[in-house]
């Protein structure tokens, strides 16, 4: 692997927990439109990093699309509310490894989220200064390698890598053609990556080494 130019980052699972807030917006839809059942945080844990086409064909079977994606609209609103006061938990090390980070790389995040949710992490975080720039799934539809190639295009990167904490991650970092960086401590689970670490503060000594 070459000396990278840029970081791009994986929210869930590689920067912050916020399932329980995920799980939260879930019930609350399911209440507001009297839907008679409950999700369980591991069932939210299971679909996370998925493409929202395929968390609602899950989660929502007995419905046709247009009703998924009215109803996960609905959901996504919720999160957009709820985040900004509960946020999450953000995972040893982070915002102290991006602000060093961001003083030799360029820094981005993509995530499989809906549009809004990634600048909330950003605000809520208060990393804002650090990051150059970020895109959701919610965005465009498209999947995670479409949008790392996106990113890289936009902003003109020679060697970027791509950080998660999924299998999912790294299939997508493969079609992208991105070297993937993995880090055990999230929500999955993968043994195709380019390198491992096992908590924030090495991956960051690591890169700010380089």
């Amino acid at each position: 692997m070459q000396k990278p130019d840029s970081l791009i980052f994986d929210m869930d699972g590689t920067l912050w927990d916020a399932v329980d807030t995920y799980t939260e917006s879930w019930n609350l839809v399911f209440k507001k439109l009297n839907i008679d059942r409950t999700i369980a945080r591991e069932q939210v844990l299971e679909r996370i990093g998925w493409e929202g086409s395929k968390v609602i064909q899950a989660v929502l079977p007995e419905f046709d699309e247009e009703r998924r994606k009215e109803i996960y609209n609905d959901v996504n609103n919720f999160r957009r509310q709820l985040l900004p006061q509960n946020g999450g938990r953000l995972y040893d090390g982070v915002f102290e490894g991006i602000r060093q980070l961001a003083t030799k790389y360029q820094l981005f995040i993509l995530s499989n989220c809906g549009r809004g949710i990634i600048r909330i992490f950003i605000d809520w975080a208060d990393i804002d200064d650090y990051i150059t720039d970020e895109i959701a799934y919610g965005v465009n539809n498209m999947p995670k390698a479409y949008n790392l190639k996106l990113l890289s295009d936009t902003h003109q990167l020679k060697a970027p890598v791509y950080i998660g904490d999924t299998s999912g991650d790294s299939e997508q970092s493969r079609l992208a053609g991105v070297p993937f960086v993995f880090v055990s401590y999230g929500f999955g689970k993968t043994d195709d990556y380019d390198l491992k670490f096992d908590d924030f503060h090495s991956l960051t000594a690591y890169f700010m080494d380089l």
